[in-house]
């Protein structure tokens, strides 16, 4: 026990080294929890990068695809489209959230439980054309969770936000 509590300990400081000393950090990260037969969930989080970066790439073990999604009204209809990557201006915080952009993770392996923690690699891509990855953790909450602020999109229920 007293083996696993400072592994644990060594990992969570480790992660937040390597998120502090990369170019785009992750605030709020989570996923969406699944129902039986559900074979798409989304991942949701708040990133800001040091100097303009792009996410070129995403991946999961959870999940046979992942690709960075945007939600958007178009004659009155929601509709979903995947992007080459997203673009994160120097200093501006881009959030990613149910109804807008998102972390599409489909052909899930299995259920997607609260509690779990889902692991997520982003390929970031500067404006060099040199690319880096960065792994974020991010916990599984219910489908009727309230997201971070609590303003109730983080739910699996009801449309997105009206525009």
């Amino acid at each position: 026990m007293k083996k696993l509590l400072i592994a644990t300990l060594l990992a969570v400081t480790a992660n937040a080294w390597a998120q502090g000393a990369a170019t785009v950090t992750v605030k709020d990260a989570w996923v969406r929890a699944t129902v039986a037969q559900q074979k798409a969930t989304g991942a949701f989080m708040q990133l800001t990068a040091k100097a303009d970066t792009k996410v070129v790439e995403a991946s999961s073990s959870i999940a046979g695809v992942v690709e960075i999604h945007e939600m958007a009204m178009e004659k009155d209809v929601m509709r979903m489209r995947a992007m080459p990557a997203l673009d994160l201006p120097a200093g501006k915080t881009v959030e990613l959230k149910p109804g807008g952009y998102h972390v599409m993770l489909m052909d899930l392996k299995g259920p997607v439980k609260e509690g779990d923690v889902v692991s997520l690699l982003l390929v970031l891509e500067g404006k060099d054309g040199q690319r880096e990855t960065l792994e974020v953790k991010a916990p599984v909450r219910a489908l009727n969770a309230k997201t971070a602020k609590g303003d109730g999109h983080g739910g699996g229920h009801g449309p997105g936000p009206k525009h």
